[in-house]
């Protein structure tokens, strides 16, 4: 998968007038991960605490996290591709280091979406946190 840095994201979230056009662009962005094939979409990849169903993979090569992430919801593809540019092939150090939380407000993302994908959004950052701190042990 392929995505734009943060702050390019960032940056082109800030040229769109409003949040209709906002969420065109991170569902656009969603639609650049490949997403898994349905036989790689077992229960125990599904990030709990999701409205909707979310599958999260990871793997460690050279000392890099690549996360492998699919929905069944097209925003919440999107969501996940916000989330894929943070911490996708990066180092478990990178991962725990990056201030997600200060990336979010940036976005002014939370104030714009439901609290329950709020709560799905966090549920995968926890999740993707707490492989990146097993992998370092």
């Amino acid at each position: 998968m392929s995505l734009p840095s943060t702050q390019d994201i960032v940056d082109d979230l800030a040229f769109f007038d409003d949040w209709e056009q906002r969420y065109q662009y991170i569902i656009d962005l969603g639609k650049s991960i490949h997403g898994l094939p349905e036989d790689a979409k077992t229960p125990d990849k599904l990030v709990k605490g999701c409205q909707s169903s979310v599958w999260l993979e990871s793997r460690v090569e050279n000392g890099l996290v690549t996360f492998s992430v699919d929905s069944d919801a097209v925003i919440v593809q999107g969501l996940l591709a916000l989330v894929m540019a943070a911490y996708n092939n990066k180092t478990p150090k990178q991962i725990l280091d990056f201030d997600i939380d200060e990336y979010f407000t940036e976005l002014d993302l939370e104030r714009h979406i439901t609290p329950t994908r709020g709560n799905g959004l966090r549920a995968i950052v926890a999740k993707i946190q707490e492989l990146a701190r097993r992998s370092i042990n």
